[in-house]
């Protein structure tokens, strides 16, 4: 029966997530159950492409990532795909009406990280808007259940919350970015001469997208708002972290949030939704 595969695709979609990040498992376990399995596929099919570009270094890469755009397209014409991941990802994109352009932006993203080492600020906003911010709409489109006047009312503000947690990520991986990739995703970034002044700099505008991205939180669906807050709080203590830690150190490790203090975030976080306080 082809419900059976489709369980088991569903299956390692929710695998890969768990396996790849608690702190996104986390916050999917927090939306409500029905939301829960689209959010593990969309995840599972960027996670895949993501990990062809940063880590297979011995193998094409470039060969690799054609293959798997060709299976996605082809996933998406035929209803159907052997790959496990692709199969489950297809079935959300048709479910929930999921834009194509987005696909197509986020793809393209993805053989940027093939093609450039360094970025200007039009590279850098192209590059965010399709590794992070057409991630955030694919998620919004199941978010709001086919509500199109609710999704285009969210768009900007799920945007502004996928460049936030992006931008966190790049500051977080300066020193594997730069030395085992070559890779500078900010404009004019020296990173033999970074120091607080740029920092603050980069950090100014992640708190202006992070501003705008609790705007949109706070008019989600309660069926999403917890689980999509939850990610808010964790990526922010992480800001905070960063924002706290020399450049130096940020150079020299990648700054994590322990799961004790993210235990106490999720607290923190369902008390705040529970009482309305978001």
């Amino acid at each position: 029966m082809k419900a059976l595969y489709d369980q088991v695709a569903l299956r390692c979609s929710k695998l890969t997530t768990r396996a790849y990040s608690t702190s996104f498992s986390l916050g999917i376990l927090c939306l409500r159950k029905e939301l829960r399995n689209p959010i593990y596929s969309i995840y599972g099919f960027v996670r895949f492409a993501d990990e062809i570009v940063d880590t297979f270094h011995d193998y094409n890469k470039r060969e690799l990532l054609e293959r798997f755009k060709t299976e996605t397209y082809r996933a998406l014409e035929d209803g159907i795909s052997l790959n496990p991941i692709l199969h489950s990802f297809q079935e959300t994109v048709k479910q929930y009406n999921v834009d194509r352009s987005s696909i197509d932006l986020f793809l393209r993203s993805m053989e940027m990280d093939l093609e450039l080492k360094s970025y200007d600020n039009d590279g850098l906003r192209q590059y965010i808007l399709g590794s992070a911010e057409v991630v955030g709409l694919m998620c919004l489109r199941v978010f709001v259940k086919g509500d199109d006047k609710l999704y285009h009312q969210l768009k900007p503000y799920a945007m502004s919350l996928g460049s936030a947690f992006q931008k966190i990520n790049f500051l977080r991986d300066l020193q594997a970015d730069y030395i085992h990739m070559g890779r500078s995703y900010f404009p004019d970034l020296d990173l033999d001469q970074f120091n607080e002044e740029k920092k603050k700099e980069i950090e100014e505008s992640i708190r202006h997208d992070f501003d705008e991205g609790l705007k949109g939180i706070k008019m989600l669906p309660r069926s999403s708002r917890f689980g999509v807050y939850v990610a808010y709080v964790y990526y922010l203590a992480l800001f905070n972290k960063i924002k706290n830690t020399p450049c130096e150190r940020v150079l020299e490790s990648r700054i994590r949030i322990r799961n004790r203090h993210k235990a106490t975030l999720l607290a923190y976080s369902y008390v705040k939704h529970q009482l309305n306080l978001i």
